[in-house]
């Protein structure tokens, strides 16, 4: 099938896009940034995303993956639209909703100059009532045509991991449709075909709750096992044995249950605090969640708060940081926690020296001031203490000669990568352990 993927030089359009594609679909990949797409044209991919680039180097030329930065282009001459464009959080936690309200309106124009059937599908992350109290309101003042009747309408969120999110798309654990109509669903359940996952079909809103449910879930259960992680090491207890204990209860499960400096990302933080938001729009109190946010924030004050108690002042120490990404295999720095803890070593006065595999020219944007290594023994050459802060399998591979040019012998980990036992001569502590 013919399709245009709106937003597609993000995380979830480029590899949305990347994958209907390696299925064998014809993919109008639609950007508004004009080098972005001719660099796209060229095999160059804007974001860090294992997978991707290989697959573009190895389908240059194959003619179903087309770059452009014409929407109109794109839509008139497909069969279905993804809207993938980002939903960024508001002061209030709320997410702003500019972009989907703009490409509504512009995909909208074009139907009106489309005289046949052609679907609407929302694959970007809104809060329940979106789809039917925003976008088809656009579409159907725009379009001069009536949903359900003219076109289709359906919402069909993602379960995408950054750095495994070709991987997540190619392989889902389930697929959610939420349909105006049957005829809507049907359209989108045609192009799953040949995905082998269960399909959920539901309705619009049940369909945008369920993403919210999905990240809400994970989120409360990583901020569990740190609150968890916290007692136990004020009790002399190794969280990660507890956390082995309970994660081979069936109904518990292992995954997200690696205590440690808590989430980050562009989907956690914001859609616990859109879904509070929401919640609180509708007259009800999100309690659990509220303190889902405040233990994850806390975890990042408590790496600072053991790092001052061990150093003492901070002013002129040199603190190595190693892993600025919020998780491995990414580039991606949004609500890392990272940038809360460069942010109070700054202020205290340290002197910030920083490695990380990806994402050291993001960080670098954000803190011009800290130092940015290329590799990992310049970051942590004459420092006092290093925070290791990201899980990258490159840091799972050192062992204590690595750290020798360190002039202090304090490593605090946010998450658990290192061999404790092979640092003999240094002091290794966790946060939670």
């Amino acid at each position: 099938m013919k399709m245009a993927i709106v937003g597609g030089t993000g995380y979830v359009g480029l590899c949305t896009a990347v994958g209907f594609a390696a299925k064998g679909h014809e993919v109008f990949c639609v950007g508004r940034d004009k080098n972005k797409i001719e660099g796209l044209k060229k095999g160059h991919v804007p974001i860090y995303e294992p997978g991707v680039a290989e697959w573009l180097k190895r389908n240059a030329g194959s003619g179903n993956f087309v770059p452009t930065d014409s929407i109109e282009q794109a839509v008139k001459n497909s069969d279905v639209t993804f809207i993938c464009v980002g939903t960024p959080s508001k002061k209030d936690g709320g997410i702003e909703l500019k972009d989907v309200r703009e490409v509504s309106r512009n995909i909208g124009g074009i139907l009106n100059k489309i005289g046949r059937y052609h679907v609407v599908i929302v694959k970007s992350t809104v809060v329940p009532g979106t789809t039917e109290g925003t976008v088809i309101p656009e579409l159907e003042k725009c379009s001069g045509k009536a949903a359900g009747r003219d076109f289709g309408v359906a919402m069909n969120p993602e379960f995408l991991r950054e750095g495994k999110a070709l991987e997540d798309f190619l392989n889902p654990d389930r697929i959610v449709i939420g349909e105006l109509d049957k005829k809507s669903g049907d359209a989108v359940a045609s192009l799953y075909d040949k995905f082998t996952a269960p399909i959920v079909r539901t309705d619009l809103k049940t369909a945008e709750m369920t993403k919210y449910a999905s990240n809400a879930f994970l989120a409360t259960k990583i901020s569990f096992i740190n609150e968890i992680g916290n007692m136990c090491k004020i009790l002399g207890i190794d969280v990660y044995d507890v956390s082995a204990g309970i994660g081979l209860d069936k109904r518990i499960g292992p995954k997200f249950l690696d205590a440690g400096i808590g989430y980050g990302g562009s989907c956690f933080p914001k859609d616990v605090a859109a879904i509070i938001a929401k919640a609180k729009g509708i007259g009800y109190e999100p309690r659990l969640l509220e303190s889902v946010e405040n233990v994850n924030r806390g975890q990042r004050k408590r790496a600072f708060d053991l790092l001052k108690k061990r150093l003492g002042s901070l002013g002129g120490k040199k603190v190595a940081i190693l892993g600025l990404s919020f998780k491995p295999d990414t580039d991606d720095i949004r609500e890392a926690p990272s940038i809360d803890i460069i942010r109070m070593l700054l202020e205290e006065g340290a002197v910030v020296s920083a490695y990380d595999p990806q994402a050291s020219g993001n960080m670098k944007a954000v803190y011009p001031d800290a130092e940015y290594a290329e590799d990992i023994a310049s970051a942590l050459r004459n420092a006092d203490a290093c925070l290791l802060l990201t899980e990258w399998d490159e840091f799972r591979r050192l062992d204590e000669s690595d750290f020798s040019g360190m002039r202090g012998r304090l490593i605090i980990e946010g998450r658990r990568v290192l061999r404790k036992e092979s640092f003999k001569g240094f002091s290794v502590e966790g946060i939670c352990w």
